[in-house]
């Protein structure tokens, strides 16, 4: 018998899809919590405290996968998977602004849900076993709290954009191109426009403003400070 590996909450209205997950998710170690409506997901994430949630975009009842990701990022930074039968960059984007940690474009393998979930995991937790806080600029980056505080305040960030501020602040000065921030923080096995890199940085500079002396390195990447 696989050991406990935690609750994930599965918010999907096809109940075949559901179920496939459920299996696989299982076999692995995890309790799945099934919801087949944005609401319901949303009451069952905030009941549960999962580790982990998956999303599929188009839901029933008036409340589709983005607003359950954007209710859920306001004040939670519970690492999030999107599932979406979409298949344009802004789409994609959206999701990812919206907060979710990664995304997988339906018709998918289980077995790949299964590992993107397993890598979004270890990206999220990893970071929390190490106690430093660290400084980028005027921003006190707390791995051990997963915390990001701007003169004492708490700057909520999604699991990602805190993966990523946790990168350039362990790494100060140094030029790191889109490829290179890919790598270090959705992992070597991720896929997909390198454009991500520069949707969060958005997202960063938005939130943290000033505080955060992140600078675009032209035709490279960024580089803070």
């Amino acid at each position: 018998m696989a050991e406990d590996q935690g609750t994930i909450v599965v918010v999907e209205d096809d109940n075949n899809i559901a179920d496939l997950l459920d299996l696989y998710l299982r076999r692995e170690g995890f309790r799945v919590l099934q919801a087949n409506t944005g609401q319901a997901g949303l009451d069952a994430i905030q009941r549960e405290h999962p580790r982990l949630a998956i999303l599929d975009v188009s839901l029933p009842g008036g409340m589709d996968g983005l607003e359950v990701c954007r209710r859920v990022r306001a004040s939670n930074p519970l690492p999030m998977l999107m599932l979406t039968a979409r298949d344009s960059e802004v789409d994609r984007v959206l999701g990812l602004e919206m907060g979710a940690d990664d995304y997988v474009t339906k018709p998918f393998s289980p077995r790949e849900v299964v590992a993107r979930v397993k890598a979004i995991l270890r990206r999220s937790e990893g970071l929390a076993e190490r106690p430093e806080v660290l400084s980028a600029g005027g921003v006190e980056v707390d791995l051990a709290r997963r915390e990001a505080r701007v003169e004492g305040r708490v700057v909520a960030l999604t699991s990602r954009e805190f993966q990523l501020l946790a990168f350039f602040a362990e790494r100060p000065g140094r030029a790191l191109s889109r490829q290179q921030l890919l790598d270090g923080v959705w992992g070597p096995g991720w896929y997909g426009d390198d454009r991500t890199v520069d949707a969060h940085v958005r997202q960063l500079r938005k939130k943290l403003g000033d505080a955060l002396p992140l600078n675009t390195v032209w035709g490279m990447g960024y580089r803070l400070g």
